[in-house]
């Protein structure tokens, strides 16, 4: 039963660096919204597409241009920091049991 829980414990390794690497990647972002990046720069356009669909539906929770500031980002890595703590603490201990 070691396996599995190795299989577990990878699993909550790989989920904690993703979170990380989405975590800098929002960040990053939102201090990119600061500067107004050139639009057409490729590394400007990949941050884009991958953050969007995870900062969309914050969004759509909380509009903009009812308070002026976009809180998107703060919302959207307190949840992936939720998710850091549940999710990948879980994952760990399930590796500890077997």
């Amino acid at each position: 039963m070691f396996a599995v829980g190795n299989l577990f414990q990878a699993l909550g390794s790989v989920t904690n660096t993703v979170l990380e690497i989405v975590t800098w990647l929002i960040i990053i972002r939102a201090l990119l919204s600061w500067v107004s990046p050139d639009p057409s720069n490729s590394i400007v356009q990949f941050i884009e597409r991958t953050t969007e669909p995870i900062l969309q539906p914050f969004r759509s929770l909380i509009p903009s241009y009812k308070i002026g500031i976009d809180l998107s980002p703060l919302l959207a890595i307190l949840a992936l920091h939720f998710l850091k703590i549940f999710l990948v603490r879980t994952l760990f201990d399930l590796a500890a049991r077997f």
